[in-house]
This record gives C-alpha cells, sequence and structure tokens, in this order.
C-alpha cells in the first residue's frame, strides 16, 4: 500500500481596512491596524497590505467610501486576496455591501475575535460560552447568509423558500440560545456554589489586556503549569489555584483578557468568567509595559472593570516584562507619582524583582486578611 501523503492547510492571505477619524494620529492608527494584524496571525492568517480611509465615521451603507473601495478591489484582484479583515464590527448591509465590491470573504474584527474564542475553547463551559457569543453575533445577520440563494433563485414568484429558510434557521437559532443559556445558567449556579465552598481565604484575580503575561505570572506564582503562548486570549477558562506566600494561603485566579472593542455578546456570554473578578478582594492589573500603547492597554482595562463594577476594588499595578525594554527607571518614577495603587515592575519570565512583588502581594493580602478576619490575626 502506499503512503499517505498529508497536505499542510495554506494560510489565508488578507488585507486589513480601517477608518480613521481626522482627530486619530497615524501612529494610533497603526497602533490599532498592528493588533488587527496580531488578531489575524493568532487565526491562522497572514496580512498582506493595509488600507486607511480618514473619515468622519464609517459609510452606514458599505463602510468605506466608493473610491477606496475600488481600489482595494482592484488590489485583491491583483494579488488573489481571499479576505478583507475589517478593525470594526459591521451591520449585515455594511458587510453585504462590502463582499459584493471586493468580491472576496469579508471578516470584521467580531467574528476575527469569535475565530480565536471557538480555537481555544476547549472545556465544554467555554465551547458553550463561545458558541452562545457566535449564534447571538450571527442572528442579526442571517438574511446576508442567505443571499447566495438571490443569486440562484431569480427574480418574481421565486422568493417564498428563501425567506421560509431564514425564518426556520432563526427559529432554530433561538431555541440553540435558548438551550445554551440554560446550561451556562447551571454551570454559572455550580460555580458560584464553588466560590462559597473555597471558605474565607482571601481572593486575588489577575486580569489586564491580553497576551500581556498573566499565565506566567499563574505559573509562577502557583508553581502550577498553566498554558501559555505569544497569542491572543490563549486563556479562556478561569483557572483557580491555591497559593500560599509566607504562611499566608489565598486562591489565585487567572481570567481572560481583555481587549480594545471587546465584543459586547462575548462579554455577556463570559459573565461566569467574569464573576472570579467581581467577587474577589485585589486584583493584579498586569500591564505589558514594553508594549508602545501600554497606556491605552490600561484605559481599555479599566474601563472594562468599570463596567464590571470592579473599579473601587484594590488593585496592585504589576508592570510586567522590563526585561524588553531599557528605560525602567523613568517609567517607575513616572507610575509611581501618579498611581494611587500599589505598583511593581517585574520580569515574570526571567524573575526580576520576584521576591519584591512576593513582599508586596504578602503585605496587601495580610491586611486585607485583617480587615476582613480581625480574629484570625494568630495566622500571622
Amino acid at each position: 500500500m502506499g503512503d499517505f501523503i498529508t497536505y499542510e492547510k495554506i494560510p489565508e492571505r488578507a488585507v486589513l481596512i480601517a477608518v480613521a477619524s481626522k482627530k486619530q494620529s497615524k501612529e494610533r492608527t497603526e497602533e490599532y491596524l498592528d493588533e488587527l494584524a496580531f488578531l489575524l496571525e493568532t487565526a491562522g492568517g497572514v496580512p498582506v497590505a493595509r488600507f486607511v480611509q480618514a473619515m468622519d465615521h464609517p459609510s452606514s451603507v458599505s463602510y468605506l467610501g466608493s473610491g477606496k473601495l475600488e481600489e482595494i478591489h482592484q488590489y485583491i484582484k491583483a494579488e488573489n486576496i481571499e479576505i478583507a479583515v475589517i478593525d470594526d464590527e459591521l451591520s449585515a448591509t455594511q458587510a453585504r455591501n462590502m463582499e459584493q465590491a471586493l468580491e472576496c470573504r469579508v471578516l470584521d474584527r467580531t467574528s476575527l475575535i469569535l475565530d480565536i474564542f471557538a480555537s481555544n475553547a476547549h472545556t465544554a463551559h467555554a465551547k458553550a460560552q463561545v458558541e452562545l457569543a457566535q449564534y447571538q453575533y450571527l442572528l442579526p445577520r442571517l438574511t446576508r447568509m442567505w443571499t447566495h440563494l438571490e443569486r440562484q433563485r431569480g427574480g418574481i414568484g421565486m422568493r417564498g423558500p428563501g425567506e421560509t429558510q431564514i425564518e426556520t434557521d432563526r427559529r432554530l437559532i433561538l431555541d440553540r440560545i435558548s438551550v445554551l443559556k440554560e446550561k451556562l445558567k447551571e454551570i454559572d449556579m455550580q460555580k458560584t456554589v464553588q466560590r462559597k465552598n473555597r471558605g474565607k481565604l482571601v481572593r486575588v484575580a489577575l486580569v489586564g489586556y491580553t497576551n500581556v503575561g498573566k499565565s506566567t505570572i499563574m505559573n509562577l506564582l502557583s508553581k502550577s503549569e498553566v498554558y501559555t503562548e505569544n497569542k491572543l486570549f490563549a486563556t479562556l477558562d478561569t483557572t483557580v489555584r491555591k497559593v500560599v506566600v509566607e504562611n499566608l494561603p489565598f486562591l489565585l485566579s487567572d481570567t481572560v483578557g481583555f481587549i480594545r472593542k471587546l465584543p459586547h455578546h462575548l462579554v455577556e456570554s463570559f459573565k461566569s468568567t467574569l464573576d472570579e473578578v467581581r467577587e474577589s478582594d485585589i486584583l493584579l492589573h498586569v500591564v505589558d509595559i514594553s508594549h508602545p500603547d501600554f497606556e491605552s492597554q490600561i484605559e481599555v482595562v479599566n474601563q472594562t472593570l468599570s463596567e464590571l463594577g470592579c473599579a473601587d476594588k484594590k488593585t496592585i499595578m504589576v508592570f510586567n516584562k522590563i526585561d524588553a525594554i531599557t528605560f525602567t527607571d523613568e517609567l517607575k518614577q513616572t507610575w509611581m507619582a501618579k498611581s494611587n495603587d500599589s505598583c511593581i515592575f517585574i520580569s515574570a519570565k526571567n524573575r526580576d524583582n520576584y521576591q519584591e512583588f512576593r513582599d508586596l502581594l504578602y503585605k496587601e493580602i495580610k491586611d486585607m486578611h485583617a480587615i476582613r478576619y480581625p480574629y484570625d490575626n494568630f495566622l500571622y
């Protein structure tokens, strides 16, 4: 018998497209497109070119102006590009019109993030959360999914079956959404019971932008092997570990990373995961200090925490990846002066300032424990 021939999957090539308001700097636009490129690479695609149109706001009909669409269309034809990736969430109308104008598949930022979440969902909980978000995203876009039938069917007198099929699909999706919501409600109740059964240990949650090193810090503190990779959203399921610093035990949880324009459907679906943040006593806000746009990332995380009702929680700012920069002292002085919270500068990868980090964490947990459980002071 002959050998099996295996074929490597060829990565799909894509153009990146964004609208930049006239107030937005060229540097900021490039940073946003860098992030979109990283999202695409995480999903397995290859960014080939970038197109930006300066407009006050995107066109409600086709996202871009007709001239820009034609310019991109010519490039896509000449270079045999398979996908156009848009740095915003598109309406069904915008997506349909862009696909017709560009003659290629169009993905918006939300569908790209959902695709990454789907590929990284390994547990039943995460899979149900992602599936719910996907169906909620898909529901208002069903009409667009059926445009291929319009081209096959022709015109007058042939419109019924497609619309009947859309209604059937809509009902099936609504039924599936109901089932998933019930399933997640059961999981939420189980997780609530689990959290109550953890006793009175102080809870610490790692939060931060995606890919800042939260899981690496989790591994360092808990001496466990939580999955880490230089990709966006490598962690979807919350991992909780019991950790002891000096003689003081506490619970440490690693949570899903935040990102600019995080799809609303995902925030809703991942409610139970984010409850770990809501119910924590102390937040470790991890920041990638080497990222050129780290201050914007801090703002995104703070805004998301505010939306979760966690803005007032005790927070330790953990500036990670100091091994990748050369001007740590200036940044340290700036941030220690402007931050109302405790802050520390470390390299989780190289264990730089690790002992100082543990000492600070111990102090904060000890203070929190003393406030909440004044009769337990014999512990330390």
